[in-house]
């Protein structure tokens, strides 16, 4: 039996029917990457680091996984795709049907030229800290070497994140 191995995603939307792609790319995970073992509920958001008038919904999920980082981040591309994320060439943030970044990877540190794990703006959005702190309030950033409260209580986002009613 191969080792397993802990992702922390963010899931992100804000096109379309945001909880229906939500369960659909929870299933994706599931089937593709490895078991979700504890998820936040849904947090909404205004668009950060550029305007929208659809607010976002968020999600962390913790997942356990067989595959190294690089591959889950491969399959976590191939289920955007699937889902219907489309990426366009000019630089910058833009709406979207679903974006899933990979937060921590156990507490690994990993630069490459396509995956930085932690996630490198981890710190400064209030919208992945939020659901993030109500699943692992604990732990420890590896690069920051303070908790995800922490990292909460002090972050300078002034955005408001607000649990979506089920």
């Amino acid at each position: 039996m191969s080792q397993k191995n802990f992702a922390v995603i963010l899931l992100g939307a804000n096109l379309g029917d945001k909880k229906q792609m939500f369960a659909q790319v929870e299933t994706h995970i599931t089937d593709n990457i490895g078991n979700c073992i504890k998820k936040s509920a849904l947090y909404s958001s205004k668009a950060w680091g550029f305007e929208s008038d659809d607010l976002f919904y968020n999600q962390v999920l913790i997942v356990e996984t067989e595959y190294s980082a690089h591959d889950t981040l491969l399959r976590c591309q191939a289920i955007e795709n699937k889902c219907g994320r489309v990426r366009h060439e000019q630089a910058g943030y833009e709406s979207r049907t679903i974006d899933i970044d990979i937060l921590y990877f156990n507490n690994d540190i990993i630069e490459t030229d396509d995956l930085t794990i932690p996630h490198p703006l981890l710190h400064k959005r209030k919208f992945a800290l939020v659901p993030l702190c109500e699943v692992l309030p604990e732990y420890i950033h590896p690069i920051l070497l303070t908790s995800n409260k922490n990292l909460l209580a002090n972050c300078e986002d002034e955005g408001t994140v607000e649990k979506v009613e089920e």
